[in-house]
């Protein structure tokens, strides 16, 4: 049975410091309320279930989750592990585990370099080098089980290409 990941970069956000407290911007906004309209367009038209939505405790990634979730009818789940910087392992482990106990779509809202890793990993292994996001893009990947080179990047969704 194939299951579905998406992995959302957050909105763009304002400078400053501490890194964990940077907001959205109003483009910021507006890019993940477009996001967000085109990825509910798209649960509706091609009958997929709704995501699980987990964000990073960061303030741009709950914000970003924020407004995916509403728009989707869902609640936001903190995921500690997805900050930045953040190890692939231990959120490859946390795929499987979960994949097991509560199948299901998953989208997963978090930053770069992440994403870009992530993404690498999950489709083309260990060695594979990052991938680029612009803020607010949407990889949707399709797995049977969501470890090292097992998943189909499926595509890659950026703000006003759709």
């Amino acid at each position: 049975m194939h299951e579905t990941l998406w992995i959302m970069r957050h909105g763009e956000a304002a400078p400053g410091q501490p890194d964990a407290e940077r907001s959205l911007t109003k483009q910021g906004h507006q890019e993940v309320a477009g996001m967000a309209d085109w990825l509910a367009k798209r649960l509706g038209d091609e009958g997929l279930a709704k995501p699980r939505v987990l964000a990073s405790p960061y303030r741009r990634a709950q914000q970003t989750a924020t407004l995916m979730a509403e728009r989707l009818g869902v609640a936001v789940e903190t995921l500690p592990i997805i900050t930045p910087e953040d190890p692939v392992g231990p959120i490859l482990d946390w795929l499987i585990d979960t994949q097991e106990q509560t199948p299901g779509p998953l989208l997963l809202v978090s930053h770069m370099p992440l994403v870009g890793a992530l993404t690498a990993q999950l489709t083309d292994g260990a060695r594979a080098p990052g991938l680029g996001f612009p803020t607010a893009a949407i990889a949707r990947l399709e797995s049977d089980v969501f470890a090292a080179g097992c998943a189909r990047l499926i595509s890659l969704e950026v703000p006003g290409g759709h």
